[in-house]
């Protein structure tokens, strides 16, 4: 993976780097008097040059020296002591050795520069160049970069590594702020973010997560809508009933009105448990689990015995280790499990068995299965029998077509998957297929 992490600190190194190297140009630029007797090849050995001769009495050598920087560069070198004695000097002089104040008043515009050496540990000498602009020019042009370019190129460079920094981050954040207002519309495309989530970066990352996060957002609104048109579809046809039935029983006659009581009576019931289940669905969508230690035995042998009051007659097979436990949220998986011993019971004929087996499939899985032996469901319908509303063939007046839809919103709170399938020898069968964590063990205070 291409880090944005390492660019920010291979950027954060690289500008220390350059500011150090512009702190370097600046002293250069604010004290060109050193890099002019350091660079220029007039001056950088002259004055070592100077005092090696002179140290060894060759006075002609050492003026000699000096006369070249003169002939060579047009360089003026004058060389005092410390009591202000001229000792040497290639330009002209009058007598007794002062310079000559008309020789030195056209000489006034040109670039001054004094080096200060050690004759021996007792005495220094004070070196004093002047060079002429047209000598200066002709050497910066030849010499090539001097401080100022440096210091422009070093400048030019922070500049640009420092656009190609910010650009590369937010630019990317900028599409992210775009597709967060357009998922606030509702009119998000996730190819919007395509090219984004394709970097090997941490924003590719984030952008990749972000388009999940967007489909599934887009997937639960279209579901919400599509919820909110079945409910009002579901809660039409009792209201339309109702509202016959009470017409009716304005015009009728006693007799007649007390044959429609229990009708409507029905109706109301069942708009009751209609309206129970959609808020029951609603409640699990949005209800946090809370972790706990189930005995899984335990928690399906009660339940199989509330299944038989509501069908005593009916056949069970149970197989469950009684040392299986789960740590999960016991209300999700009652609920999830009482929907579908009640939706086994409904289709299931009473001489064969509703079977519920728990199995622990791996070291971090676990299966619980819920089968019965009923007429099944078409393999078309299979695939949309969790959806709200739907029922199986031929049912459409028992139930109201949300228990698997709760069921399904039990598991998935849960952080498990279900799984439906009819065999082809009959049947039908609801797998629960659950993550098994450990309980998180409190530290001892």
């Amino acid at each position: 993976m291409k880090s944005i992490f390492w660019r920010i600190l291979g950027a954060f190194w690289l500008a220390l780097i350059l500011t150090g190297a512009l702190t370097f140009l600046l002293t250069r630029l604010y004290n060109q008097d050193s890099w002019l007797l350091s660079r220029h090849p007039g001056l950088s050995q002259l004055s070592e040059q100077w005092l090696e001769h002179y140290r060894q009495g060759q006075i002609k050598s050492a003026q000699q020296v000096i006369n070249h920087a003169r002939r060579e560069f047009h360089i003026d070198v004058q060389v005092f002591a410390e009591d202000g004695q001229l000792i040497a000097n290639n330009g002209r002089t009058r007598s007794h050795g002062k310079v000559d104040p008309v020789f030195d008043l056209h000489r006034s515009t040109w670039r001054r520069l004094t080096q200060e050496v050690s004759l021996n540990p007792e005495q220094n000498l004070l070196f004093v160049y002047r060079i002429p602009p047209a000598e200066l020019a002709k050497w910066r042009h030849s010499h090539g970069f001097g401080p100022q370019a440096l210091l422009l190129i070093a400048v030019l460079v922070i500049m640009l590594v420092s656009l190609l920094l910010t650009f590369s981050i937010t630019r990317p954040l900028m599409r992210l702020r775009h597709a967060v207002h357009e998922l606030g519309e509702t009119t998000y495309q996730q190819s919007s973010l395509a090219q984004l989530a394709s970097r090997k970066d941490e924003l590719g990352v984030l952008a990749a997560d972000f388009n999940r996060m967007g489909q599934r957002l887009q997937g639960m609104l279209a579901s919400q809508r599509q919820l909110l048109r079945d409910v009002s579809h579901e809660l039409r046809s009792p209201l339309a009933r109702l509202q016959v039935g009470l017409a009716l029983a304005e015009r009728a006659t006693d007799d007649k009105r007390a044959e429609l009581w229990p009708r409507l009576n029905l109706e109301c019931q069942r708009l009751d448990g209609l309206i129970d289940e959609i808020l029951t669905l609603a409640r699990v969508t949005q209800e946090q689990p809370e972790h706990e230690l189930i005995q899984l035995h335990s928690l399906c042998q009660q339940l199989i015995e509330d299944a038989r009051l509501l069908a005593p007659a009916q056949w069970f097979e149970f197989d469950c280790p009684e040392t299986l436990t789960l740590y999960s949220d016991a209300r999700l998986l009652r609920r999830a499990l009482d929907n579908l011993l009640r939706n086994a019971l409904r289709f299931s004929p009473t001489d064969q068995p509703v079977e519920l087996s728990v199995m622990s499939m791996a070291e971090d899985e676990l299966r619980i299965q819920v089968r019965d032996h009923g007429p099944g469901v078409d393999e078309q319908l299979l695939a949309r029998l969790a959806e709200p509303f739907v029922r199986a063939n031929g049912q459409a007046s028992q139930g109201y077509g949300l228990g698997l839809t709760i069921t399904q919103r039990c598991v998935e709170q849960l952080g498990g998957q279900l799984a439906l399938n009819s065999p082809a020898e009959g049947g039908f069968v609801a797998s629960i297929r659950l993550p098994q964590p450990r309980p998180i063990k409190q530290a001892s205070g």
